[in-house]
C-alpha cells in the first residue's frame, strides 16, 4: 500500500519502534478517518528535572488520514507500524493485558468490534464534540501561526490573545457541520449545523461528475467556471448591478440556475464546470449560516476547520466573501492549519484523564511563567518552533 495514496501525512522513521511511538488517538467520520499519534525523538535523551518529579521527552505529534471507506488500509498502516500499541492500560486490572486507544466520531462505535479483531485492543470512546472543542483551543493557544484569513489570494495569520479567546464560534465542516459557541476550556454549545457539508460535495459531485475521490473532485473545481451554470444578478438584470439593494452583478442570485433554461442535458456540461458550482453553493451557505449564527449570540471570532476545507484557496475564498458580505465587513473567517484534526486530537488529549494513575499519559498543559503546576503529564506548548505543514508538529511530553 502507498501511504501517500491513503492521505497520510507524517514520516516513520524505517527503525522506528513501538518504544518510540506512544498514544495513538483516532477519529472516525463518515468520511474520513484521521490519526494523532506521539514518537520521541530518539536521538535526545529523557531530560531529568531536578527541580520537580516530571521528566521531559522531546517529539513530534504525527498526523495522518484514511478515507472511512479503506479503514482495512487504515488498520493495516497503524498494525504493520505498531501504533495500536500506543494505548494504554487500566490501573483498576493491571493484571489484564488488554491495551485500549482513544478514539471519537460515529465510527467508534460502528467499528469497535472491527478494530478490536484486526488490531487486537479495544476503543474507549471520548465524545466528539469535547474531542473537537479541545482540539480547537489547544491548537488556537499552542501552535504559531494557527490561525489566519483568507481573501483575494491574501493569507494572513492573525495573534490569537489567549487572554481574550473566548467566546468564539467553532464551525467544523466535517460530512456534515456543526456550529459550537466556545466559552472556555470544557465550556461550549452546539448551536446549530447544517447536513450541507462535505459528505454533500462529494455526494452529489461523484454523481455528477463521477469523480472518485473527494480531492479529484476539489482539484476538478479548480479548472471549472462557476459562471457557467450559475445564474448570476448580471443575468437577470441585463448585465447591470443591483445596486439598490448592494449586489453587484457577479453576484449569483441562483446556484445552478442557468440549468433550467439552457435545455442541456447533464453530459453537456463540463465536469469542472458542475465541481465549481457545487463547491461554490456549499461554501457559500456555510459561510452565510456560520454568520448568522455568531450575530445570533453576538460572537466576533469564526474559525472554519475540517477536513472539507483542505486549506483550497476558492472555498477559503468563497467563505470568507459570504462572511464578508453578511456581516457588511465587520466579521472575518479565521481557519486553522491543522483544520482536519481538531476532534483527533482532542482524543489524544483525552489521554491525561489517566495521567494519575498511568506514568506514560501525557496530559496537554502550558508553559509560562505564570502557569500553574505541573499534574501528572503534560504536552507543553509553546511548542518548539513553528509548523512542519501538516504533517507533525514539535511539542515535549512530561512524564511523572
Amino acid at each position: 500500500m502507498d501511504v501517500r495514496d491513503a492521505g497520510f501525512h507524517g514520516k516513520l522513521d524505517a527503525d522506528q519502534s513501538e518504544s518510540q511511538i506512544s498514544h495513538l488517538a483516532l477519529d472516525i467520520g463518515g468520511t474520513l478517518i484521521k490519526l494523532v499519534y506521539f514518537s520521541r525523538n530518539k536521538d535526545r535523551p529523557i531530560d531529568e528535572n531536578k527541580n520537580s518529579k516530571n521528566s521531559v521527552i522531546e517529539g513530534r505529534l504525527h498526523f495522518a488520514k484514511f478515507e472511512t471507506s479503506k479503514i482495512n488500509d487504515c488498520l493495516e498502516f497503524i498494525l504493520s507500524n505498531k501504533l495500536h500499541l500506543g494505548g494504554f492500560r487500566h490501573h483498576k486490572d493491571p493484571a489484564s493485558d488488554k491495551i485500549l486507544i482513544k478514539a471519537t466520531g460515529g465510527g467508534a462505535y460502528r467499528f469497535a468490534d472491527l478494530i478490536k479483531e484486526k488490531l487486537g485492543v479495544s476503543i474507549e470512546k471520548e465524545e466528539e464534540m469535547e474531542c473537537l472543542v479541545a482540539g480547537a483551543n489547544f491548537l488556537l493557544k499552542a501552535v504559531h501561526q494557527e490561525a489566519y484569513t483568507y481573501m483575494d489570494g491574501r493569507k494572513e495569520f492573525v495573534h490569537i490573545d489567549h487572554n481574550d479567546l473566548y467566546p468564539y464560534l467553532l464551525v467544523n465542516i466535517g460530512s456534515g457541520v456543526s456550529m459550537i459557541k466556545v466559552d472556555g476550556d470544557g465550556k461550549f454549545e452546539r448551536i446549530s449545523g447544517t447536513s450541507v457539508g462535505g459528505g454533500t460535495f462529494w455526494g452529489l459531485g461523484r454523481l455528477l461528475t463521477k469523480c472518485k475521490s473527494f480531492d479529484e473532485l476539489l482539484e476538478l473545481s479548480h479548472q471549472g467556471n462557476n459562471r457557467v451554470i450559475d445564474m448570476l444578478v448580471g443575468d437577470i438584470y441585463g448585465g447591470l448591478d443591483y445596486s439598490k439593494i448592494g449586489l453587484s452583478s457577479t453576484t449569483i442570485a441562483s446556484s445552478f440556475g442557468k440549468a433550467i433554461s439552457d435545455n442541456r442535458e447533464l453530459e453537456e456540461y463540463k465536469p469542472e464546470d458542475i465541481a465549481r458550482s457545487l463547491l461554490r453553493m456549499i461554501s457559500n451557505n456555510i459561510g452565510q449560516i456560520a454568520y448568522l449564527n455568531a450575530l445570533r449570540f453576538g460572537l466576533k471570532r469564526i474559525f472554519f476547520g475540517g477536513f472539507f476545507i483542505r486549506s483550497h484557496a476558492f472555498t477559503m475564498d468563497t467563505i470568507s466573501v459570504a462572511v464578508n458580505f453578511w456581516s457588511k465587513g465587520e466579521a472575518k473567517a479565521m481557519f486553522l492549519h491543522h483544520e482536519g484534526f481538531l476532534g483527533a486530537l482532542g482524543a489524544f488529549m483525552s489521554y491525561e484523564k489517566h495521567s494519575r494513575d498511568d506514568s506514560t499519559s501525557p496530559q496537554l498543559g502550558q508553559r509560562y511563567p505564570v502557569c500553574t503546576p505541573l499534574v501528572g503529564d503534560k504536552i507543553c506548548y509553546p511548542l518548539n518552533g513553528d509548523l512542519n505543514d501538516n504533517d507533525s508538529l514539535e511539542c515535549s511530553v512530561y512524564v511523572a
